[in-house]
Parts: C-alpha cells; sequence; structure tokens
C-alpha cells in the first residue's frame, strides 16, 4: 500500500503546480489572484492577460489530471489485485484515487498558500481519461451554455452536472456496456459534486445578478495589474 500513498502523493503535487500564477508571474510580474475574480484558475487569466494566455493555462491545467490519471496511476499498475474492500474494479478505483488527488491539489495548491483553482479543468483531464464520451458530451455543454449565457460559471456547472447524467443515459437508456460503469458513475457523481461545491461562490454572485461575464476581459478587479517590468 506504500506504492499507492506515493502516487496519490506525487498525483496531488501534480496537481498543485499552479499554472496560473507561475503563467501570470513570468508573463506580467503579477500574482493573478490579486486581480479579476481573485481566482487562481484559467478563466481570471483569460480576464486579466488576454484569451491566448488562459487558453494556454487551461490545457496545461487539463494535462495534470489527464497525467495523474492515465499515467501516474500506472505506477502502481504492477502491485494489483491489492486489498480492495469496496465493489469497485481496482485499477479504476487507483485511476479515479489519482485523478481526484490532481483535482483538489489544483484546488488547494501545496505551492499557493492552499489557494488554488476551481479544478474544472484538471477534473476534465481526469474524465478525459477515463470517460472520453461523457468529457465530449461535457465540453459541448459547456461550449453551448458558455454561448448563450456568456458566464463561464454557468458553463462549467452545467458541464460538470452533465457528465454523470450522460453516463446514466447511456448504460440505462441506450443500453451501451460502459466498462467499469458501476465503479465511474459514482466517482463522476462525486466530481461534479465537488466542481459546483468549488463554484459556491459563483453561485452566490449569480443569484445576486453580480457574477462578471467572460466578455469583459479587461484588467479589471482588485487592482491594475502594472506593466511588465513595472515596480510593484
Amino acid at each position: 500500500m506504500l506504492s499507492l500513498g506515493v502516487v496519490i502523493i506525487a498525483s496531488y503535487i501534480l496537481g498543485s503546480i499552479p499554472t496560473s500564477i507561475v503563467v501570470s508571474r513570468l508573463k506580467n510580474g503579477i500574482d493573478v489572484r490579486d486581480y479579476g475574480s481573485g481566482n487562481a484558475g484559467g478563466t481570471n487569466v483569460i480576464r486579466v492577460l488576454g484569451w491566448k494566455t488562459g487558453v494556454f493555462v487551461i490545457l496545461v491545467d487539463v494535462l495534470k489530471g489527464l497525467v495523474a490519471t492515465v499515467v501516474v496511476s500506472r505506477f502502481f499498475y504492477d502491485r494489483l489485485p491489492f486489498s480492495n474492500y469496496t465493489p469497485f474494479d481496482d485499477f479504476t478505483l487507483v485511476q479515479i484515487i489519482c485523478g481526484c488527488a490532481a483535482v483538489v491539489g489544483h484546488a488547494f495548491t501545496l505551492f499557493a498558500g492552499f489557494r488554488g483553482g476551481k479544478g474544472v479543468a484538471t477534473a476534465a483531464g481526469m474524465l478525459l481519461g477515463l470517460a472520453p464520451i461523457e468529457f465530449l458530451v461535457a465540453i459541448g455543454v459547456f461550449v453551448v451554455t458558455f454561448i448563450v449565457s456568456r458566464y463561464v460559471s454557468v458553463g462549467s456547472i452545467s458541464g460538470a452536472i452533465s457528465a454523470p447524467l450522460t453516463m446514466f443515459f447511456r448504460e440505462n437508456i441506450f443500453r451501451v456496456d460502459i466498462e467499469g460503469y458501476n465503479t465511474l458513475i459514482y466517482f463522476i457523481l462525486g466530481v461534479s459534486a465537488f466542481l459546483v461545491y468549488t463554484h459556491r461562490s459563483n453561485i452566490k454572485r449569480l443569484l445576486h445578478g453580480t457574477e462578471n461575464r467572460i466578455a469583459r476581459v479587461a484588467l479589471t478587479g482588485k487592482k491594475k495589474p502594472p506593466p511588465f517590468g513595472a515596480s510593484q
């Protein structure tokens, strides 16, 4: 079980890499958490530093979840089967644990005072590794919802909720035999609930009509970032 603990820690550290903070410091010499929404995620990077930088950050964060789920989990593979007291498939369970550790690492990053992002991009990478069809549906729901509402938070929440619903309908309505379904459905439900929870502040702002639309990509928020190289 020591090796399982090692891959969990490795996944958490991988997820903890604060992509948005590193990129914002290298690009503008700032901490992105001091601007816009104050969140260390790709959406806030888009608001503060532009869509190209934001998309780059999001893709790296997706990669963190994918690597933790598909690559890091493999380091434990040769120790299977192990003392698994759950009804879930051994390797699928290890993949889920590693992916979840990366998501937790992103949301509560070890390298930046445990103030990270919402975890959506990293969770998307995990979902891509485990359930690519549900991932594609979630992305489609996100895009459509975002285009209609112009709120990234609404798109993210809608996409998160759509994933377990898609898997449920595919298995039980359309009779698709999804490998590891009895394990994955609980995992996706848990991740969906976690992502909605990390958006609780966004939900409050949406209810009060104060949530920012992504169309506002100007440097707005707590304070205006100084030009790169300027004194802080």
